[in-house]
């Protein structure tokens, strides 16, 4: 009797250490589910991932039409966010095992999966009637406008300017006016 006593109060103080462990995290957690404060603190050109060693901030495209963002890399770990527009643009700011940390356009996120994402290249317009021009050049002729939000495919990007496609309009945009591109950015 005198043993179980023991482990029953061995027990009841570890859970009691547990709860304010609990107690202690929600600011923790908290801190978790809010975007970064700013990206320059996470931003770093020579960080590499540890799983994949490709850089680190890097953008992605969301592959399926519905995704769970979770607060850890594991199903074991809440859902915070469901990403519902396949094509979104996502940063990559971290990697475990399967899973990279992400986040979108305004900030929020988790980790994901990365069977759920692409290396296919998108990007958000961010500016409302955002030209897409015919050439890399203001002057050039206006193939589109493009509203707020519109997800563009690209295949090109150089210093300043993107090439990509929203439906049956193709052009070049501006990097300026979409989000899913680094600033130095370039690719083929």
């Amino acid at each position: 009797m005198a043993h179980r006593a023991g482990v029953y109060l061995g027990t009841m103080l570890t859970l009691i250490a547990l709860g304010w462990l609990i107690a202690a995290a929600p600011a923790a957690r908290a801190q978790d589910a809010s975007p970064p404060a700013d990206t320059a603190e996470t931003a770093d050109a020579e960080t590499r991932g540890p799983v994949t060693n490709l850089p680190l901030p890097r953008f992605v495209s969301l592959k399926a039409g519905t995704a769970n963002i979770r607060r850890g890399p594991s199903t074991t770990h809440r859902i915070d966010w469901v990403f519902t527009r396949a094509g979104m643009p996502l940063e990559v700011l971290g990697e475990y095992e399967h899973w990279r940390r992400v986040r979108d356009h305004d900030g929020f996120g988790g980790w994901i999966h990365f069977t759920l994402l692409t290396g296919a290249r998108s990007g958000l317009v961010t500016t409302d009637l955002a030209p897409l021009y015919a050439r890399p050049d203001t002057g050039a002729p206006m193939n589109a406008q493009l509203e707020a939000n519109v997800i563009v495919a690209l295949d090109k990007c150089a210093r300043d300017w993107c090439r990509g496609k929203v439906g049956g309009a193709r052009g070049w945009l501006r990097k300026a006016d979409i989000w899913g591109v680094g600033a130095d950015e370039t690719f083929d």
